[in-house]
Order: C-alpha cells, then structure tokens, then sequence
C-alpha cells in the first residue's frame, strides 16, 4: 500500500514515497529543480541508504518525473522493485475553487474543474495539472488524487470569505476570499489535539504557517472559519517575496506613477516585496535575522518588526472572531525553526491569556512540544507540519471509498 506524493512547482518536483501498510513508513524522499533549465538537478534521499544527487537536463515535467521512478526503482538506491508497488499518487493542487470541499478522485471532469481556476493559481495549477498528465502517461493504470490546498477553508462562512465588492464579481467571476495551506493547518491541529487529549470539536485554535509563503488560519470545533490568504496566495502576512495586507489604492497609485502593467505589478507584489523588499537584504529569515542582529541592519530590523507585528495583529483579530483562543500553534520553516521569531510573537500576551515558557522555547527546533507554561490558560504549542503525509492519507481514503463503490 505505497503512496506516491507528488508536489509540482513550475520547475521543480517534490516527492515522498510513503508505506501505508508500514504505520505510515517514509521509504524516500527528493526534490528535483530546475525542471525544464540546464542542469536539473535531483536529490533523492532513500531511507536507510546514502542520499543520490543526479545533474542532467530536465526538459519537462514528464520527464522529470520519469527520472524520479527510475531513482525509486533503481537497484542501489531505489526502494521498490516495480512500479506495480506503487497503489496510488496523491498531488497536491493549490486551488480547488469552490467546487471541492475534499480530496478527489483524478478524472476527465476534475482536470477541467482543476483547469477553469487556473485564472485564481497561474504559478501553481498549470505546474499541478502538468505533473498530473505526466502521471497518467507514465503510470495509466494507477489512480490519482488531487488533494487541494483550498478544500479545508471551504467551512468559512460568507461573510469571512466575501470582500466589500459589487456582489456580481463574485457571481459571476467567484471573488472571494479562498485560503491556502489547508492541508497544513489541518494537520497541525488534529496532531496538537491529538496530543493535548482534547476534543477537536471543542476547541478555538489559531494556526500559525510560517514559512517563505505564511498564512494564518482561525479554526473552531474542527473547521476552519477564517484564514489570512485571500483569493491568491498574496494577501494577509507578509511573506518572502510577497506584499501581505496591501492597500489597492496605493498599488493602483504605483502603477499609474510607475507606468506598470498587470504582468509587472504583479511581479511586484509576489516575488520583489515582503522581507526581500523591505530588508533588502534577502527573503531567507535566516539571513534577515543575522543582518538584523548581528550585523544592525536597520531595513532587516524593519523587516522583522513588521513580520511579527502582523502575525501579532491577526492572532489578536481571530482570537475576537472566535470570542476566545483555546490553542496556538506554529509550525512551517519558520514556525518550527525560529525560536527567535515565536518569543517575540508570544511577548506580553498575557492579556489574551499565554503565559510563555521562554526556557522550553529556547534551541527547539522541529520537534512537538509545548512552549507555554503548564498553567498557562491558552495553551502554545511548535507543531511540526506534514502535508505530505496528509496527502497520502487523503488518497488512500478516496481510493478507498472508490473501490467500495466499485463493488456495490
């Protein structure tokens, strides 16, 4: 019962191999980039066995993902014997509209409903629906699951995931507030639940993904009811490359002064903003923090004071739409490694209720554990995310459910 997780960027290809029968056992993972450039590059790491590091051109997505079957297969570092061990794929699609609430069985009609958003995901669906026929020509006769990175805020009510425009642009063109990173939060909260004993159905909970892309999500009794992304992955936090929270007065107001095109604002907003554009220094947080504190990089404090304040602000503003907070989470690169960042988050909460343990914040680094004090009345916690592993449940359970109906 080996899942193959697929994950497909516009020139890269992230993969795991994960053995459901085995208690969810990771056989192998990789990552293949520049898909499509000179001199792709694969990382194939098998578990067990002394990581594989191949260059070679890459020409496209079939032909990436071609290689990384060879490498599972292969007999030094691969870890099956056939491509017949591999039940499914599960493929993480960025946007599912408003079409799917959950995982779905791969088919004619779904590629076409996956197909008509693209407008709302232009970086992310096409690379998605790439690696999806990639698989189908390479592997035909093994199903596919397209798990959506929107489907877990589908439970916002209308009135979180409307904007204050003519009510028409969302009838006819679906405007609205969608969300992204679902399969994260989702898992970051039924694992910290999972480990606090507590009933997922009676719990408030703030997840906080934090990572080069950031979003925060409000969950209540197990569904999601607000979450900081809006219709693309640009609005809410301020990310690496990407703007956050923006007046579009003030954009509007650049491109006239400017003289940009739809194409260069766009540009602007999602890969020249965020900690790159303010700090000038670099969208790695780490580099950030070494500029601010240890070099006195004014524009890479800025940065840092921005970044937190923001988090800050949304974990104050969904605590009041929830009429409390239960339960913090971190997770993300940033989330599970910046011990820095989620003490100067969690500073002077006191008034919402978190009492912080700086000393078990301290050095952690990727590992579940509780970061508030054992009285603490909103509990904090650093949950390491999995949406790879999230991924492989979800097509297990749609194929599943499809072979049952098979049956009858």
């Amino acid at each position: 019962m080996k899942i193959l997780v697929l994950n497909c960027g516009s020139s890269s290809i992230k993969y795991q191999l994960i053995d459901m029968a085995n208690n969810a056992e990771l056989l192998a993972k990789g990552l293949l980039e520049r898909v499509g450039l000179k001199d792709s590059e694969l990382k194939h790491q098998p578990k067990g066995k002394e990581p594989y590091m191949l260059i070679q051109d890459v020409k496209n997505h079939q032909t990436g993902i071609d290689l990384i079957l060879k490498a599972l297969l292969d007999h030094n570092h691969g870890v099956i014997k056939s491509v017949n061990d591999i039940l499914a794929v599960g493929h993480r699609v960025a946007h599912g509209g408003e079409k799917f609430s959950a995982s779905a069985l791969i088919n004619v009609e779904v590629k076409k409903n996956i197909e008509e958003v693209i407008d709302l995901a232009p970086l992310h669906n096409p690379a998605n629906l790439k690696g999806i026929v990639s698989m189908e020509k390479l592997l035909p006769s093994v199903p596919q699951v397209a798990v959506f990175d929107t489907a877990f805020h589908q439970t916002i009510p209308p009135h979180a995931y409307m904007y204050g425009l003519p009510y028409e642009l969302y009838e006819e063109e679906r405007i609205r507030r969608y969300g992204f990173h679902g399969t994260s939060h989702k898992y970051v909260f039924e694992k910290a639940c999972d480990a606090l004993f507590l009933r997922k159905d009676h719990v408030k909970a703030i997840t906080c993904h934090l990572g080069n892309g950031a979003s925060i999500a409000a969950i209540s009794n197990g569904k999601s009811v607000d979450t900081s992304m809006g219709l693309t992955p640009v609005e809410g936090l301020i990310m690496g490359t990407r703007t956050g929270d923006l007046d579009l007065g003030a954009l509007l107001y650049i491109m006239n002064k400017r003289n940009l095109s739809v194409d260069e604002a766009n540009n602007l907003i999602n890969k020249k903003s965020g900690m790159l554009g303010i700090s000038g220094v670099s969208y790695d947080m780490r580099d950030i923090e070494t500029a601010a504190w240890e070099n006195g990089h004014k524009r890479a404090q800025l940065a840092l004071d921005m970044y937190v304040y923001r988090i800050r602000k949304y974990i104050g503003a969904y605590a009041a739409a929830m009429g409390g907070v239960d339960l913090i989470i971190f997770t993300g690169g940033v989330g599970e490694n910046g011990p820095e960042t989620r003490e100067l988050i969690c500073k002077d909460m006191d008034f919402l209720g978190v009492s912080f343990d700086a000393e078990k914040n301290t050095g952690l680094r990727g590992k579940l554990e509780m970061i508030s004090r054992h009285d603490s009345r909103v509990k904090v916690m650093v949950v390491p995310t999995n949406e790879e592993l999230v991924i492989a449940h979800d097509t297990l359970r749609v194929v599943a459910q499809h072979d049952n109906n098979e049956e009858i």
